[in-house]
């Protein structure tokens, strides 16, 4: 039988009763060592993956870039509907918003390291780049985690959240193993078309998630260093024991057009009725969409697939 795990509710109310005063100290990250003398209060984030962070810390940012983005995209876990500024997007943020909120620490990765000294200015900045070229999402993402957890007097809500992921992707392993179902590979794949798709490869956030599940990811080949390739379906059509599981959203009209496409219903997980679609679930953010994603495909391939997107 299954262990159930915590949700988000319960995560935070323990948080609660386990924060505990930080001390002054300096931490190493990407661009140099920052310093901080008290524990930070004003924190702005510049990318989700640090949002998701600070929210799983039970920190709740004064200002996010791409504010609305997050909470169309990401949605978990999820922003207070007030009392969060928008500071502009992820790649061209505003220094002015930044400076109204005057925050004392700054979390951002290498992507803004042009404005990194204009950043510094105005408050202790912390980069970690959970994406670029080699790296391991899922291990740059538990350490950010762990990291901001030390800075912000929460080490064990940090570890707390980790054990967590930890426990339940242990537990979706446990139950396809025991309905015998994780030998046959599983492709992820993202339809931009129909005749496009994203499909996620070794090299992304989405291997952890199918690494603990026991599965083999029926797509070999590296992607980008986001962990995605974009393919025609035909690309596919190798993998013949490969599942499909598909990520929401689908383009509108998408499942009329496939049943109407001797390629599609050629394929042999089509035959099979074996396409099964999950929710959508950010791929770029930090360990959250792990276990969402690993709890999602679970259940998807314990119900049983058909012979078409939904």
């Amino acid at each position: 039988m299954c262990i159930r795990t915590t949700g988000l509710t319960g995560l935070f109310l323990l948080f609660t009763t386990l924060a505990t005063p930080a001390t002054a100290g300096t931490w190493k990250h990407e661009n140099g060592t920052p310093t901080l003398d008290k524990v930070p209060e004003r924190i702005v984030a510049l990318n989700w993956a640090a949002t998701e962070a600070l929210l799983l810390l039970s920190v709740t940012p004064v200002g996010v870039a791409d504010l609305a983005g997050y909470s169309h995209w990401v949605r978990e876990p999820a922003l207070p509907e007030s009392g969060v500024r928008n500071v502009g997007t992820r790649v061209a943020p505003s220094l002015e918003a930044i400076a109204e909120l005057k925050p004392d620490l700054i979390v951002t990765s290498a992507e803004m390291a042009p404005a990194a000294d204009l950043l510094e200015r105005l408050a202790p900045t912390y980069v970690v780049s959970v994406y670029k070229e080699g790296s391991q999402p899922y291990t740059k993402a538990r350490d950010m985690l762990i990291t901001l957890g030390e800075m912000l007097g929460r080490e064990a809500q940090a570890k707390a959240v980790v054990e967590d992921v930890e426990q339940t992707l242990a537990n979706q392993r446990e139950r396809l193993a025991e309905a015998g179902i994780t030998e046959q590979p599983v492709a992820l794949v993202n339809f931009l078309d129909a005749r496009h798709a994203r499909i996620y490869a070794p090299n992304g956030l989405y291997q952890t998630a199918l690494r603990a599940l026991g599965l083999t990811n029926a797509w070999p080949h590296p992607g980008n260093f986001w962990g995605f390739s974009v393919v025609g379906l035909e690309a596919i059509a190798p993998f013949p024991e490969a599942r499909l599981v598909v990520i929401s959203p689908t383009p509108p009209g998408l499942a009329d057009t496939l049943a109407d496409s001797p390629f599609w219903t050629y394929l042999p997980a089509v035959q099979r009725d074996q396409v099964y679609q999950v929710e959508a679930t950010w791929p770029f953010g930090g360990i959250y969409p792990v276990k969402r994603l690993a709890t999602q495909i679970t259940d998807s391939l314990l119900a049983g697939g058909s012979d078409n997107v939904q």
